[in-house]
């Protein structure tokens, strides 16, 4: 079983010396001052004349091939406390900016701004983005790439900067402190790029040149910066953010008295290295949280929520991105949820405290350790149980790592609720995952191998897999395979289905036209089969596709796909409690959809998808879409749509399911803002109204008042609600 991994291990390890890319285009050097500079958008500022600039960007968006239109200016700065970016943005049109809205972390081809990408250990793996728009809204991320490259812009941390509209241009100043960063003691040379994204003229443009196959903030083509001296500790790097909190709530089904509650706790952010931190958290509370997206399950298995908390998001992929997106072992959402087993319902299990040490020793590795403590729910029989996660990373060639993961389920407390170490009532794993990433991140793989351990003795209680990817602007393809034992019992991951296996392989090819109109037009086919010993083939489907996407960030998709399904328990395909189809039976599905979009500059704009053909042993014909207004910057009102109309025999259940969205985002200012979320779903019979207010009085110290309310649909009686008040403040020890 081990034989598979052992070659394609050497199969990747030998792509690293294939592949190797010097992507070093001489270094940038950033000057050391003595003053700090005033961060009000003004560059008065005499560094500002001295500094190099970073100049004579490559365009990105609509071509990769030439130079920007518009003009940008990029300098840099720093003291022993910060890092500053100052950029003068030139207009090649006239116009207003494009400034979607005045929330945090916006993000989009509909907004303009500067951003910056930082890689401090020049391990092109992992970063940090900060950006802002000419109405001087901030937002920050986190980047991860590796085999699987993205943005997440939940992470919040403060650092300070403005922005001014001036003529024919746009100008800003940032602070980054590096108590924010983490980087090595005495580094002096780190990784950056600089990325501008320019609406009235839909340019997008690097400092950097990136092929437009790849992400914007790619860590593969960053190009070194210099410091004029080492850099330094910053001295105790210590962050508290306390919160209080309280509310009501009343549940109407059960006539119980309104409850009120008192919450108090805290956070804590301790830098025990410049790149090392301790997060510390005591009786958290994430009621400010925003509400999931509801969506129509019309699937076997269980949906996948991502996580929104924040004490969980640093260094997150450090965590979770161990396996596949389906064969997690670790799955950060499952600490502070418990699942009532009488109802099925998913419950908030409290949690009382929690730590996490994460972050790197040095270039080469990554650490992290996650242990926390919830509390029992005598209500639905659980008891206390603690979870402890252990990481560690060691990277590999020039962007590759091996990681080794260990978690720990278990109740340290017997019948009397005395402290043992012996207790029985436990779930482990380990696992060890190699992840590949060339320099130029064309090639992109995993190969992993988890197993589980628990009370009960057991065989097949492993997982397994890999998968490799090529990806260039005209060619891509990619194959993956999989297996999950039938014991495999990850409690505190995502897996939600077990006792299989599967393979997939996937092509695009994509044409690139001389034209006015259309940017880019291309065709991609897809596969993969799942099967086990007991059953043989469960499940197979092939799909063909044709895409274009359109100068002005329009775009359309079709496509057909040819599925079989056997079932091995009964299964009802509306997921409404109507009569299930039989264990054993066999289902042969053809089906067909259309996807559009439209350009999401416009004050007007939105996306779709029709859909239908063969499900089951009956039809399926529906859609889903968003169309969204936009009055400036100062408001959204959106209006997500998802229909499926089931048709299936007699004596089975037909059903028009409808999922609809209604959502108001109103953003008074930078710091004000407020959120209305409307959620109507037939299929679970509920009407959920969520409305957030949110006034950020200080850097990341927030005041938040949300209210929720759930009612049947079908005869709007009400279900349940509640009222919420927390707030927050960031202390800087």
């Amino acid at each position: 079983m081990l034989r598979p991994i052992a070659i394609l291990l050497l199969f990747l390890c030998f792509f690293h010396h294939i592949l190797a890319q010097n992507t070093d285009s001489g270094v940038f050097l950033i000057k050391r001052i003595s003053n700090p500079i005033t961060i009000d958008g003004v560059l008065d500022e005499a560094i500002w004349k001295e500094a190099q600039v970073a100049q004579n960007f490559y365009q990105y968006f609509p071509y990769d091939t030439s130079k920007a239109i518009t003009k940008t200016e990029i300098r840099l700065a720093y003291d022993d406390n910060f890092l500053y970016i100052s950029s003068v943005s030139f207009d090649s049109l006239k116009g207003d900016y494009y400034i979607a809205s005045l929330r945090r972390d916006f993000r989009g081809g509909s907004n303009d701004g500067i951003s910056i990408v930082i890689d401090p250990f020049q391990d092109r793996q992992n970063g940090f983005l900060f950006g802002i728009s000419p109405a001087g809204v901030q937002r920050e991320g986190l980047v991860v790439s590796g085999s699987e490259e993205s943005l997440d812009l939940s992470w919040d941390n403060k650092w300070y900067s403005e922005a001014r509209i001036e003529n024919g241009r746009w100008v800003s100043e940032m602070a980054i402190p590096f108590k924010t960063l983490r980087f090595k003691e005495g580094s002096q040379r780190w990784n950056m790029n600089f990325y501008r994204l320019d609406s009235k003229t839909n340019e997008r443009s690097t400092w950097c040149k990136i092929p437009r196959n790849m992400e914007l903030f790619a860590l593969a083509y960053a190009q070194e910066v210099m410091f004029e001296k080492p850099l330094k500790k910053t001295g105790s790097n210590v962050s508290i953010i306390p919160y209080l909190g309280g509310g009501a709530s009343k549940d109407y089904r059960t006539d119980a008295p309104s409850k009120s509650t008192f919450n108090i706790g805290a956070d804590a952010k301790i830098a025990v290295t410049s790149s090392l931190n301790l997060d510390l958290t005591v009786n958290p509370d994430f009621s400010q949280v925003e509400v999931d997206q509801q969506v129509t399950n019309l699937d076997r298995f269980e949906i996948f929520f991502p996580e929104r908390r924040q004490f969980f998001l640093e260094n997150a992929d450090l965590f979770s991105n161990f396996g596949f997106q389906r064969m997690r072992p670790f799955f950060s959402r499952r600490i502070g949820v418990a699942r009532d087993q009488s109802t099925g319902q998913n419950l908030q299990n409290k949690i009382w405290f929690g730590a996490r040490l994460s972050g790197r020793i040095d270039k080469n590795w990554r650490v992290g350790l996650l242990n926390m403590q919830a509390a029992k729910d005598e209500a639905i029989g659980l008891p206390s149980m603690n979870y402890t996660v252990g990481v560690v990373q060691r990277k590999m060639f020039t962007r590759s790592n091996l990681a080794a993961i260990i978690v720990n389920k278990q109740n340290f407390l017997d019948q009397n609720s005395d402290l043992t170490l012996n207790s029985s009532q436990y779930n482990r794993l380990l696992g060890l995952d190699y992840n590949l990433a060339s320099a130029d991140n064309k090639w992109t793989g995993k190969l992993f191998y988890h197993h589980t351990f628990s009370p009960t003795k057991t065989q097949q209680n492993f997982s397994q897999g890999g998968n490799i990817n090529y990806n260039t602007q005209k060619l891509s393809f990619g194959a993956t395979y999989g297996i999950i034992g039938e014991d495999f019992d990850a409690q505190v991951g995502y897996v939600p289905r077990r006792n299989y296996r599967f393979a997939n392989a996937n092509v695009r090819y994509n044409w690139f036209p001389k034209s006015k109109i259309i940017n880019r037009y291309g065709v991609g086919a897809s596969g993969n089969v799942n099967w086990t010993k007991e059953y043989g083939y469960t499940d197979r489907s092939v799909s063909m596709r044709v895409n274009m996407s359109a100068q002005n960030n329009s775009y359309f998709e079709m496509g057909v796909q040819n599925d079989y399904v056997y079932l091995f328990f009964p299964f009802d395909p509306t997921n409404t409690g109507g009569k299930q189809l039989s264990e054993g039976s066999q289902h042969r599905m053809t089906s067909a959809y259309f996807f559009g979009s439209s350009d999401f500059r416009q004050p007007l704009y939105g996306e779709g998808n029709i859909f239908g053909g063969q499900y089951y042993n009956g039809n399926i014909f529906g859609f889903r879409g968003t169309i969204n207004y936009r009055f400036r910057q100062y408001a959204i009102f959106s209006l997500s749509t998802e229909h499926n109309k089931i048709r299936l025999p007699e004596p089975y259940a037909s059903a028009d399911l409808w999922l609809v969205g209604p959502r108001f985002d109103i953003t008074f200012s930078r710091n004000l803002f407020w959120t209305t979320f409307i959620q109507y779903n037939n299929q679970i019979d509920n009407i959920n109204i969520n409305a957030r207010f949110q006034w950020r009085f200080k850097p990341v110290s927030d005041l938040f008042v949300v209210y929720t309310d759930n009612y049947f649909a079908e005869h709007l009686k009400v279900k349940n609600r509640a009222i919420v008040l927390k707030i927050t403040y960031w202390f800087n020890l």
